[in-house]
């Protein structure tokens, strides 16, 4: 049986994550493994020395106080985590009869996300984190390594779920959205859908025939695709249509350029995550 990877980590966004996991899991008959991470801030370790020019046995009297402060906060994520976990499953479990499992680790987001992911088929987490109150417009602090990291394809979900019944997807022609078509054509979740290949800009000969490539698998697969191009840079053309005709969800290839250029140009894949209020499915 396929497995979902949900990441959840007690933001508004959690419930999205889940419901998400939920309706994709019952489409393709898969099962839902949702994972919390505590990174290494809530593992009690070694505490950090801030006792200064105290004396002797003040200096240990306040180390000591530091530690077992340390080791409570621990305790208290441990128990954080566990109780966010129960609650996600029981969520899913309202809604749906799938197969729910639960996994809590310590350490690294990427490095847990590696273990898992060779058995999933897909990996779903929320646009933004804890923060997402504080700071509407950025994305969460661990969102692009999950993509850059992951092997499997990464939905970004939005603040909230809606069933999905027609999408996009950003065709430039490149290797990443050619996978992520041939994907849709073999995936279960896509049969019945409605897909619009959008392309910006001029095409020339070659991307011109490998959209109509595109459109045709898709159509064969019992996907109802068709293509457009539109004049204007890709951001502006992408987030207009999808808000213009009410699209349900984003399909791209992700981070196609270095980090060195993305440093000077800005990245396409952050900025339609950040600005499309829809989910987006990446692939890379």
């Amino acid at each position: 049986m396929t497995k979902l990877i949900a990441l959840i980590d007690g933001s508004i966004y959690s419930n999205s994550v889940c419901d998400h996991a939920a309706w994709i899991a019952e489409r393709i008959e898969a099962s839902v493994s949702l994972v919390h991470v505590l990174g290494r801030r809530h593992a009690a370790g070694e505490q950090a020395d801030f006792s200064g020019n105290l004396k002797l046995g003040a200096r240990s009297a306040l180390l000591q106080e530091l530690a077992d402060l340390d080791a409570q906060k621990s305790k208290l994520a441990l128990q954080h985590g566990r109780l966010l976990l129960a609650e996600a499953s029981e969520h899913i479990r309202e809604q749906s009869a799938i197969e729910v499992e639960t996994k809590l680790r310590h350490g690294d987001l990427i490095e847990t996300i590696g273990e898992f992911e060779q058995d999933a088929g897909l990996i779903i987490i929320g646009k933004r984190g804890e923060a997402a109150d504080f700071a509407k417009n950025h994305l969460g602090s661990n969102l692009e390594r999950v993509v850059r990291g992951a092997t499997k394809p990464v939905l970004v979900t939005s603040r909230a779920f809606k069933p999905i019944e027609k999408f996009v997807i950003a065709f430039d022609g490149g290797p990443s959205v050619m996978k992520a078509v041939n994907h849709i054509a073999q995936s279960k979740l896509f049969k019945g859908l409605s897909c619009l290949l959008l392309a910006a800009g001029e095409l020339n000969k070659d991307a011109r025939q490998s959209l109509d490539d595109a459109v045709a698998i898709l159509n064969a697969a019992g996907i109802n695709a068709e293509s457009a191009t539109e004049k204007g840079d890709a951001e502006t053309v992408i987030k207009t249509r999808i808000e213009n005709d009410k699209f349900d969800l984003l399909v791209m290839g992700a981070y196609g350029h270095s980090r060195i250029r993305n440093l000077i140009i800005g990245s396409t894949t952050t900025e339609m995550v950040r600005s499309c209020h829809v989910p987006v499915m990446l692939f890379r």
